[in-house]
């Protein structure tokens, strides 16, 4: 398939399309979408990623359709790592979870703008130095290197996300507000026009997007040198990723693994730009500068492998002792709040507030059950954790002892002065 301008032209109008629509029917007015939003929307962008691969399989190129699929589905996962980073700076900034949307959509069009200048740099410097994917290659291992030591050593608050350069140089010599006035990025306080902290969050994923695309990068260049593949298989990825953050709230802290997973895949293709590398090498020290007779690993190995590791990561993150105490802890506490919420509606029917008190009473014993080390590394913030608990509990025992029923879990929990931590 030959990739003209036209095709270019086609392509990023429809990107920015896509960006527009979001901007004006989705983030305009601030909202917190439903999970069946959420969950229409993701299905609708991941629908249009696969259909775009199917595209070339029409016109018979083949290779360049697994190139985009292997290239799509590698950057989804990284993007979906970045997911937690975005999370941990949101949680920094305390943005009100109505206006976590517009934040997201500013992350995801400045992502693809600086993967677009980061994209068009990687063709030129390929086109100009064959030996560069040597340096790719030495920097992916790195990086999976360095993402595996901080999972094994517990050292990943290395830097906060939260307090870059960016976020420290705009606190200091721009005047900024402590509080929000909406989703506005300036407001108003004692006659002086000030940043917004909504401002400063969206500095903070800038700058951290700009971060993530030395590895996104080389990755995808591992994978395909088209650089059009390259472009659409990064835009896709980003495209829908809003909508995913709130489709899989709370799973995104379930998989436990993930880190592993994208430093296998990481390191896999590292080595595979290094053994493309030494088969197209010029360098004179290697092999004076001939061509080294290595195996290279073609495109639909190096798309099983990913897809394999993948699926291995999310189903080992799931089913892990670990996943399943993380699951047990956070739906504790979710289904406990979500009875507190229900406790003081008066329109609820007998029905759900039975059931409210069934998954309730279910999962406050499955947390109660899991292993003290898991507690200790699990709960952050165990004293807010077990008031939320202990709170609904005691709504819970005063509501069953006035109707003259039993309460046996709350019972529990009240006696003991909340779950155990």
């Amino acid at each position: 398939m030959e990739i003209t301008p036209l095709l270019w032209g086609i392509t990023i109008a429809v990107i920015v399309g896509l960006l527009a629509f979001d901007y004006f029917f989705h983030v305009r007015k601030a909202h917190l979408p439903t999970i069946r939003e959420a969950a229409v929307w993701s299905a609708i962008y991941v629908g249009l990623a696969l259909l775009f691969g199917l595209m070339f399989f029409a016109v018979g190129d083949t290779a360049h359709a697994v190139e985009y699929y292997a290239g799509y589905i590698t950057e989804k996962a990284l993007s979906v790592d970045n997911l937690f980073v975005f999370l941990v700076i949101m949680a920094s900034f305390k943005v009100p979870r109505e206006f976590q949307q517009k934040v997201l959509l500013f992350g995801i069009t400045f992502a693809l703008i600086s993967r677009t200048v980061f994209i068009l740099l990687g063709a030129a410097i390929i086109e100009a130095w064959s030996d560069v994917f040597y340096l790719f290659g030495i920097a992916l291992l790195l990086i999976a290197g360095q993402q595996l030591r901080g999972e094994l050593t517990g050292d990943k608050d290395g830097k906060d996300e939260a307090d870059n350069v960016m976020v420290r140089l705009a606190k200091r010599f721009l005047p900024a507000s402590e509080h929000y006035d909406g989703d506005k990025l300036f407001t108003r306080e004692n006659g002086k026009r000030l940043l917004t902290p909504m401002l400063l969050v969206m500095v903070a994923i800038g700058a951290t997007d700009i971060l993530f695309a030395f590895d996104s990068i080389p990755a995808i260049f591992g994978l395909t040198q088209e650089p059009y593949i390259v472009f659409t298989a990064t835009a896709f990825s980003l495209m829908g990723l809003r909508q995913l953050y709130f489709l899989i709230d709370g799973l995104l802290d379930r998989l436990v693994y993930l880190s592993y997973g994208l430093s296998a895949i990481l390191g896999f293709i590292g080595v595979k730009l290094i053994l493309h590398a030494l088969h197209e090498n010029n360098l004179p020290f290697i092999n004076e500068g001939e061509n080294v007779s290595v195996v290279e690993i073609p495109t639909n190995l190096s798309l099983l492998v990913i897809v394999i590791i993948l699926a291995i990561t999310v189903a080992v993150s799931l089913l892990s002792p670990k996943g399943k105490a993380l699951r047990a802890l956070q739906n504790a506490e979710r289904y406990a709040f979500r009875y507190s919420r229900l406790a003081e509606d008066t329109d609820v029917s007998e029905a759900d507030r039975v059931q409210a008190e069934q998954l309730m009473d279910d999962w406050t014993r499955k947390a109660e059950s899991v292993a003290p080390r898991y507690r200790e590394e699990l709960l952050e913030h165990k004293d807010k954790y077990s008031d939320i608990i202990r709170t609904a509990h005691e709504t819970r025992l005063a509501s069953a002892r006035a109707a003259g029923r039993e309460a046996g879990e709350s019972e529990k929990i009240v006696k003991q002065r909340g779950p155990t931590v």
